[in-house]
C-alpha cells in the first residue's frame, strides 16, 4: 500500500511540475548553473592534471635531474649569479662514482634549428639534436619502435650514428622505407640510423617526435663543447629511496663540482615528482575555488527554490484542501511537495553535470590536454543537488501539509 500510494504521489509531483514548465525550468536552470561551475572547473583542472602527469611519466617519479644553476632571484641584496657549466668531465665521473641504486644518464644541448636532409627531401630548420649515451633512453623513458640503441663504446665514439624520432622518419622516408640502415645528412656531415624511437606526441604543446639523439663526441666536434652544460639524470630502483638517494647524490655532486662546505649549490636539481606535486597543489587551489563558487551557486539556487515551492504552496491551497478532504494525510502531502522538489533538484544535478562536462572537456580540448570524467564530482553534483533540493524544499512541503482543508477550500 506504501508503495502504491508513494508511485500516486510521484505521478501528481510530475504532473505538477509539467503544469508550471517554465518556473520549473528557471529552478532546474539555477541548480544547473551551480552544478555547471563546480564540474566545469573540476573537469578542466582535471584534465591538466592527468596531462602533466603523463608528460612527466616519461621520467616518472623515480628521477631527479642536475642542471646548471641559472641566473635568477636575489641572495642578500645580490643578483645570483649563474653557476659555472656541468662539463663533460664532471659528468663522466659522477656517473662513474654513483651509487649502483641507480642508473645515471647524461646528455648535452647542440642546437634547436638544425635541419636533416635526405636526397631531396629535407625537414624543417627545427630539429633539436642532442647528444647521448647508452643509458639515455632508459633513463628518460623512450621506447624503440624499429632498430637498436647505442652501445656503450659506439656511445663515447665519433661514429656518425643516430637515433630519430617519428615525426623525423615520417619527413624523411616514404612509408614503404625503412629507416634504420639509411643515412642523412646533418650539415656537413652524414650520419647513419641505427634506431627509430616510438611517438610520444606533444609535450606542453610541442613535439617530442622531431629530436634527433646522436653520440656525444659527434656533438663536442661538430657544435663546440665550449660553455655548454651536461645534464645529468639519475633513475633509482625505489621510488622510496628518491628523496635519500638523491641527498646522497648531491653530496657527490659537491665533490664533483669542488663545493666548498657551507656554499649555496653551484649546480640546480630538480624531481619529476615535486613538479608533479607542486601542480597538484596549484590545481587544487583552482578546484577549492570552483568548489566554493558552485556551493554559494547552489545556495542560491536553494533559495530560489525555496521561494518557488512556497509560492507554488500559496497557488495550490485548493488542490492541497480538496486531497486533504477526501482523506489525503498531512505526510502524503509533506512526500508529494518532497519528491516535486527532489525531481526538479536532480533534472537540475544532470543537467548541471552534463554541461559541465562538455565545457570542462571544451577547454580541455583547445588546451590539447586528455578527456576526462571525474567521477567522484559527478557524484558529488548529484549529492550536491540532492541535499539543495531537500533542504530548500523541506519548510515548504511542511507548510502544505499543515493547511487546514477548511480554510484551504475556503481561500478560493
Amino acid at each position: 500500500m506504501k508503495r502504491e500510494l508513494l508511485i500516486e504521489m510521484t505521478r501528481v509531483a510530475i504532473r505538477s511540475i509539467r503544469s508550471n514548465l517554465l518556473r520549473t525550468s528557471l529552478t532546474i536552470a539555477i541548480i544547473g548553473l551551480g552544478i555547471m561551475a563546480l564540474i566545469s572547473m573540476t573537469t578542466a583542472t582535471s584534465s591538466l592534471e592527468a596531462n602533466v602527469t603523463q608528460q612527466f611519466s616519461s621520467l616518472g617519479t623515480d628521477v631527479f635531474t642536475f642542471l646548471q644553476r641559472s641566473e635568477t632571484g636575489v641572495n642578500r641584496g645580490q643578483r645570483v649569479k649563474a653557476g659555472a657549466p656541468i662539463t663533460y668531465d664532471e659528468a663522466q665521473r659522477f656517473a662513474k662514482e654513483a651509487s649502483n641504486s641507480m642508473a645515471v644518464s647524461y646528455s648535452v644541448f647542440g642546437t634547436s634549428q638544425a635541419t636533416l636532409s635526405r636526397g631531396q627531401e629535407q625537414t624543417n630548420p627545427n630539429i633539436q639534436i642532442l647528444g647521448i649515451e647508452e643509458n639515455y633512453l632508459d633513463v628518460s623513458g623512450y621506447d624503440l619502435k624499429n632498430g637498436r640503441n647505442l652501445t656503450p663504446k659506439e656511445a663515447r665514439s665519433l661514429q656518425r650514428l643516430a637515433l630519430i624520432g617519428s615525426d623525423l622518419a615520417t619527413e624523411l622516408f616514404n612509408p614503404w622505407e625503412e629507416p634504420v640502415g639509411a643515412e642523412f645528412s646533418l650539415g656537413s656531415q652524414r650520419y647513419q640510423i641505427i634506431g627509430v624511437l616510438k611517438s610520444r606526441g606533444q609535450s606542453f604543446g610541442m613535439s617530442q617526435d622531431n629530436q634527433c639523439y646522436v653520440p656525444i663526441p659527434c656533438i663536442r666536434q661538430q657544435f663546440s663543447d665550449e660553455n655548454r652544460s651536461y645534464r645529468i639524470a639519475c633513475k633509482v630502483e625505489d621510488a622510496a629511496t628518491i628523496a635519500t638517494l638523491a641527498e646522497e647524490a648531491m653530496g657527490l655532486m659537491r665533490v664533483v663540482r669542488r663545493d666548498r662546505p657551507g656554499e649555496e649549490l653551484s649546480f640546480n636539481v630538480s624531481m619529476s615528482n615535486s613538479l608533479v606535486d607542486t601542480l597538484q597543489e596549484a590545481t587544487s587551489g583552482i578546484t577549492m575555488a570552483a568548489t566554493i563558487i558552485g556551493i554559494i551557486t547552489l545556495f542560491g539556487a536553494g533559495i530560489g527554490l525555496m521561494n518557488i515551492m512556497l509560492v507554488s504552496v500559496s497557488e495550490r491551497t485548493r488542490e492541497i484542501g480538496t486531497r486533504k478532504a477526501l482523506g489525503a494525510t498531512p505526510n502524503a502531502i509533506r512526500t508529494q511537495f518532497l519528491i516535486e522538489v527532489i525531481i526538479i533538484g536532480q533534472l537540475g544535478g544532470v543537467a548541471g553535470i552534463v554541461l559541465g562536462l562538455a565545457a570542462g572537456n571544451g577547454i580541455a580540448y583547445f588546451m590539447e590536454t586528455p578527456f576526462v570524467m571525474p567521477l567522484g564530482w559527478m557524484i558529488s553534483g548529484v549529492i550536491l543537488s540532492l541535499i539543495t533540493s531537500i533542504a530548500s524544499g523541506y519548510y515548504p512541503a511542511r507548510q502544505a501539509a499543515k493547511l487546514d482543508p477548511i480554510v484551504a477550500l475556503g481561500r478560493e
